[in-house]
Parts: structure tokens; sequence; C-alpha cells
């Protein structure tokens, strides 16, 4: 089931720009070309909460280019269609991405495709510039009070398949102050792990309390019918960089 067996029915596993990666922060390059990223989440319409079997995810109107990232390293604006989370079991793993082989306690991935040049989701995600993803760290600190809305509506998903309404809800609240970042060409880092994916990984985290961080464990990767398995740990290990370049906007 785990991500070591992957490769058997996608090949795509062992390629050239698998992710998550471990960023050596030392080896990091600043690029002074790279814009600052341009979040505009004003118009943002959140439709639904569901448990997909791997994480929990909120799902977006994504018909125009209102809800979207650009600048960047991107030419053109990417629209937002959901975000989700990874996490561990204890507070020593759960992010996909590493820093100094660093994990943190749980990583948010909001996932954004290219709308300009793809007239759908599943086609930018096939495509190597289809889709951009900005990763977000969490620590554990004080209590995040944007988050408890999510983490209060995480009951409703328990099992496996679940989906509940879920509206007016503006992930920019789930975003640090700085947006500072590490760039680099990446993957989906659950099947079918295509090679779409230009990755803004957030140098500065965010920090939600134990509380919070405890009822995304209570999440489970079973149906209603199943034996309960809990969810956590729910993340790809760091991937071979084979060659790849990790650049900055922001000087070490």
């Amino acid at each position: 089931e785990g991500p070591s067996e992957w490769h058997k029915a996608y090949p795509i596993a062992q390629g050239n720009r698998q992710s998550p990666i471990d960023i050596d922060s030392a080896r990091a390059v600043y690029d002074p070309s790279l814009q600052p990223l341009v979040i505009s989440y004003e118009s943002c319409t959140s439709l639904s909460i569901s448990n997909t079997g791997h994480s929990v995810m909120v799902e977006f109107e994504d018909t125009d280019d209102r809800t979207a990232i650009s600048g960047g390293p991107f030419q053109n604006p990417f629209r937002l269609k959901q975000f989700h989370f990874h996490w561990g079991t204890t507070h020593s793993q759960g992010s996909e991405h590493t820093i100094d082989g660093k994990p943190f306690p749980c990583e948010l991935h909001l996932v954004h495709w290219n709308a300009r040049k793809y007239a759908t989701f599943g086609e930018a995600a096939a495509a190597p510039d289809g889709l951009a993803v900005v990763g977000v760290f969490l620590e554990i600190g004080k209590e995040h009070a944007s988050m408890n809305r999510l983490t209060d509506a995480l009951y409703m998903v328990k099992f496996k398949g679940t989906r509940a309404q879920f509206r007016g809800f503006n992930p920019k609240c789930l975003l640090p102050l700085s947006l500072d970042y590490w760039t680099y060409l990446g993957s989906l880092t659950t099947p079918p792990l295509n090679e779409s994916v230009t990755w803004i990984v957030l140098k500065e985290p965010i920090r939600i309390s134990v509380k919070q961080l405890e009822k995304f464990r209570m999440l489970l990767f079973t149906g209603e019918e199943d034996q309960r398995i809990q969810m956590a740990n729910n993340f790809r290990p760091p991937q071979p960089l084979k060659g790849r370049i990790v650049r900055a906007s922001f000087k070490a």
C-alpha cells in the first residue's frame, strides 16, 4: 500500500523530478530574478470538505482567475483548486518536505492549476507546467484562531469517502506573514505522481496548537463499515534530487 510500493503501479515514482524533497538551505540558489509571490484569494469560494482516504481536502470554485497565485516563477496565474494536509502520529514527523533534514509535524498544500494554458484541471495535472502547489509548514505553538473553523469541521468527515458543505473559508488566513519561498520542479506526492508541479515551499511556518493537530489525527483512512485505521503518517518520504536546483527568493 505504502509509498515504497507505488513504483510497481506507477513507474514514474522513480522519475527524475519526484516530490517531496529535503531542501538543503545552504545549497539553495538565491535567484534575484524570482518575483515576489502574489496570492489573490480575495474572492475565494470554498465549496466542500472531504476525506479522500489519504487526507482531508477543501475544494474551491475554480471557474475564473479571481482566486489565484501569480508572480514567483510563473508567467501565468494559477487558479486555486483545493488544499489538503499531511501529518504524523507524533510531532516529530508529518511534513512531506523537510528543511536541512528536519521534518515538521504537518504540511499544508494549496493546489493550483494553469487555466490560461489548459482547459481542465485533469489536463493541467498531466502537463509539466500544469500545476503549482504552495507548501506551508505547521509547527506546534499557540492556537491558530483561523484554523478552528477547519479543525471543528473535521468530525463531519471522519470516514473515508465522506464530504460536507464547507463554505466561506478563505485559506489566506493559513499563510504566514512572510512569503519568502524556495521553488523547484517536482511532482504530485500521491499517485499518479505526475511530474507536473512547480513547487513553492514557504520558508516561514505557521503555528497550531497540540489540540488542533490532534483533531487531524482523529480522522480515519477507512470507511464506516471497515476496521478503523487512524489517518496519520500520510506523507511520502523525501525523494532523490537527481540534479535539480532549488532556487530561493531570498538571500540566506
